[in-house]
């Protein structure tokens, strides 16, 4: 019924899985993930036992192949089930039995397990494996995997057509605020076209949550303060004029109006922020 990916970053420092089936809200069973320990997919008839089981093996040191060995021998029904986990370090492992629903099957190597069932047929997990291992390292997971996802879309993906996807990634401290290890978890419940509005909402993700580069940083001096603190003034957030904390205040202001407070930095101001307050 799904097709999925399961990935650790080539800086070992996180864990992913996305995933897309004719299936209401396949983003509440198949994902799950944890900082510094691993991530697997359950599907095909799913269990929804893998996940804390399987992370709980994981902590412990398993190996990828072993969790997977391990859970499924231990469950009667895996015949019907498919499985894909990635450990700390080491190769990715994918398991298809022998009940699921053709076409099923799956590929993993060093990071990464693919898989899926009832799908168009073995060039939907190809793409997936080739778009991962194509893409560039230092690129967000979360965007690498959103790429491989709609990869593997693009070459037939569920034979039987499309209703949700889910994109989930985790990384120390990634979340909002810094307070949270969740850096991205965004699931689309039902939509003709979920890998689409899956890409549109880690898009607007990326604008909201995503903290700036301080390399791009622009300095609230001269010209741009006083463009920044008119903008802001004509807005309803006034400032005196010549004193910088009085224009971060009400900068802040207004970016956090706007959902926008990830992107603070004190005496600066991210180049999306002002485009935003220039539009």
């Amino acid at each position: 019924m799904t097709f999925s990916i399961v990935v650790r970053s080539a800086d070992g420092g996180a864990f992913g899985v996305a995933v897309a089936s004719k299936f209401l809200a396949v983003g509440t069973a198949v994902p799950a993930a944890e900082i510094e320990v691993g991530a697997l997919a359950t599907q095909s008839w799913a269990n929804l036992a893998y996940r804390p089981q399987g992370l709980t093996m994981l902590r412990t040191g398993t190996s990828a192949a072993d969790a997977v060995a391990g859970l499924t021998a231990a469950d009667p029904g895996r015949e019907h089930r498919q499985l894909g986990v990635v450990a700390r370090d080491g190769e990715g492992a994918t398991f298809t039995g022998a009940e699921c629903q053709p076409w099923a099957g799956g590929v993993a190597g060093d990071g990464y397990a693919i898989q899926g069932n009832i799908l168009t047929g073995a060039e939907v997990v190809d793409a997936m494996r080739d778009a991962w291992l194509d893409g560039d390292a230092g690129e967000p997971v979360a965007r690498r995997l959103l790429r491989a996802l709609a990869a593997g879309d693009h070459a037939g993906g569920d034979r039987r057509g499309r209703q949700s996807a889910a994109l989930l990634v985790v990384r120390r401290g990634g979340g909002y605020g810094g307070t949270s290890d969740v850096e991205v978890a965004l699931r689309i419940a039902d939509h003709p076209d979920p890998v689409t509005e899956l890409a549109r909402l880690l898009d607007l993700h990326e604008l909201y949550f995503t903290r700036p580069d301080p390399a791009t940083l622009l300095a609230l001096t001269g010209e741009l303060a006083e463009e920044v603190r008119e903008r802001l003034h004509a807005l309803g957030h006034p400032s005196e004029a010549g004193d910088p904390a009085s224009l971060d205040a009400a900068l802040a202001r207004w970016a956090g109006a706007e959902n926008l407070e990830e992107r603070l930095a004190a005496g600066h101001i991210d180049p999306v922020v002002l485009r935003m307050l220039r539009g």
